[in-house]
């Protein structure tokens, strides 16, 4: 008669002394590396302009160029606001006004297009969508600005902030970004629910489907504020020299046969300062809304 005997499993290896096992999370040298040197890369940059906003004008032309800031940071930066030919306040005023005038609209129109065309039916919806991405593919600005301009001759808008406004107020690649994250974000089943307690499609957009794309509208403001911010040519032909934005501002500290690089790395120091509140408000915006989706999931 044949006895069988069951052995035990056999405990799974633990890692200890001498057993070595790859962490997939550790980060190695040479990506620490490779971080430290695309910090230092992307931050020098704006060092160096600091520095040199904060010295005088031979200092920029000096070599090796001076690593160190200075006292003058306040003495240039007045000097900045005081120039009689750039209208440097009057330009960052315009420039707040029209940024987040866009912006605030771009966010709105975006998510309740992307909100129409990823939750709701309707004929023509795919067709429409296209129509919108064929946008991207083509510069309108560039191959539109002497129609564009007419038009704001007719209507009287030259030298005009809405002039600036209105024609950025709509933006393809906002709809279809805010397209595809309420199409990931909202699930369809969420939206028929609430239509069947009564909702109204506009009370679903604000009350399902803003909080979950709160993240995506983030990105798209920050994005629009800083591309609206940077805009140059479509503000320097429509605007006069006495009512510019930022950039057009900046442009006009440039000496006629000289250029003060003090000046205008005091002035961009300046600007830039909006720029960063917005990025800083928006990434908390980002990072709630991300964490918020992890702990509901």
């Amino acid at each position: 008669m044949t006895t069988i005997t069951h052995r035990a499993p056999r405990a799974p290896r633990t890692a200890g002394a001498g057993t070595s096992r790859l962490d997939p999370f550790r980060a190695t040298v040479l990506t620490k590396a490779s971080l430290a040197l695309a910090i230092f890369l992307s931050i020098f940059p704006i060092y160096w302009m600091i520095v040199i906003a904060t010295r005088t004008n031979e200092d920029a032309h000096s070599m090796p160029p001076p690593l160190l800031p200075a006292g003058n940071l306040g003495e240039n930066i007045r000097a900045v606001f005081e120039a009689e030919n750039a209208h440097f306040m009057t330009g960052i005023i315009n420039s707040i006004i029209i940024a987040c005038t866009v912006t605030i609209g771009i966010v709105i129109i975006s998510t309740l297009a992307g909100f129409a065309f990823a939750s709701l039916t309707f004929r023509g919806r795919n067709l429409l969508l296209l129509s919108v991405v064929l946008t991207m593919m083509v510069p309108l600005q560039q191959m539109g600005i002497v129609p564009l301009y007419q038009m704001m001759v007719t209507l009287g808008w030259t030298n005009t902030l809405k002039a600036v406004i209105l024609p950025f107020l709509v933006n393809g690649f906002g709809v279809f970004l805010m397209t595809q994250y309420t199409r990931q974000a909202v699930p369809r089943e969420l939206v028929e629910a609430a239509r069947v307690d009564g909702a109204s499609t506009l009370r679903i957009w604000w009350n399902v489907a803003v909080p979950a794309v709160r993240p995506g509208m983030a990105v798209l403001a920050i994005q629009t504020f800083m591309l609206i911010w940077n805009e140059f040519l479509w503000p320097l032909i429509v605007l006069t020299p006495d009512n510019p934005t930022v950039q057009v501002a900046l442009r006009a500290l440039n000496d006629r046969y000289s250029t003060n690089y003090v000046l205008i790395f005091a002035g961009t120091t300046v600007s830039i300062i909006p720029l960063l509140l917005v990025f800083v408000f928006f990434g908390r915006q980002i990072i709630g809304g991300l964490m918020e989706g992890a702990v509901k999931e």
